[in-house]
């Protein structure tokens, strides 16, 4: 590949204050946080990447502090053509003053996600974030936004739980399942059968490789070359500042080679799902 070839399907933008995590000290572990657009941008050229969908920062259990970036990002999307957004949201009960203001903003220019995660509280098979939930996906359906969500082993995260919603929803909206299931299990459970037949039952499921465990770029690699599918659905990501876009350029290159995976997953699926 060469410099500017690169298309960034997650990363953050905003800085959050630092916070006690795990009863230790407070901490301020996204310590390469951006917290204004020209700062992203110079990110943006240094590492020779093309486009991004830029998300709210989010790791504090304060979904004040994401909310709070919405605009931001809102206003990155506007500035720079380079740039896409995604806005935070949430189906819980009690964010919902604040999901409704952030989906008002899903129209803007350049917004092409809404970011969804459990971390902060709540479950896909919770029955009180099902409403929320359903106008999220109306609204996603509705303006043809990507419904972008975090996996993790464990928890409400789990894929087990992320899963519902590619069941429920994933024939009506495109969801990107972030992290690839997020771990060992996770790795498993989605190349050992999930992914592949989600894509097969029609359901608009994307994901991408950023915090994949060593094996699992190089295994989904294997079986998308086996199967002859799921080659349109990867795409590169850095999660900067929680990532690093060195190591995780080198793991998907590494896995992908310079073939057709490497193609769509870098460039032309973040093109077709954001551009």
């Amino acid at each position: 590949m060469t410099r500017f070839d690169v298309r960034d399907a997650h990363r953050h933008l905003g800085s959050m204050p630092a916070f006690p995590f795990y009863g230790g000290p407070a901490v301020k572990p996204d310590s390469r946080a951006r917290e204004t657009i020209a700062e992203l941008i110079a990110d943006l050229d240094a590492e020779g990447t093309e486009r991004a969908l830029v998300i709210p920062n989010y790791g504090v259990p304060d979904p004040a502090v994401s909310f709070s970036f919405n605009e931001l990002c809102v206003e990155a999307a506007a500035s720079d053509d380079r740039i896409r957004a995604a806005v935070w949201v949430s189906p819980l009960p009690r964010d919902a003053e604040r999901t409704r203001a952030a989906l008002a903003l899903a129209d803007e220019p350049g917004v092409r996600a809404l970011k969804l995660s459990f971390l902060l509280g709540g479950n896909p098979t919770d029955p009180e974030c099902r409403p929320l939930l359903d106008e999220i996906v109306a609204t996603a359906e509705t303006l043809d936004l990507v419904v972008h969500v975090h996996t993790s082993p464990g928890g409400a995260s789990d894929i087990d739980n992320i899963g519902a919603l590619v069941d429920d929803y994933g024939h009506r909206v495109k969801i990107h399942l972030v992290h690839f299931g997020g771990g060992m299990s996770g790795h498993i459970k989605l190349v050992g059968s999930r992914f592949f037949s989600w894509i097969e039952e029609g359901k608009h499921v994307y994901t991408d490789l950023s915090w994949a465990i060593g094996f699992a770029p190089r295994w989904l690699a294997e079986e998308i070359s086996r199967r002859g599918i799921g080659a349109d659905r990867v795409l590169f990501a850095s999660d900067e500042p929680w990532g690093d876009h060195g190591a995780e350029l080198a793991a998907l290159s590494g896995a992908a080679g310079d073939g057709e995976l490497a193609r769509l997953a870098f460039r032309e699926n973040f093109d077709k799902l954001y551009g």
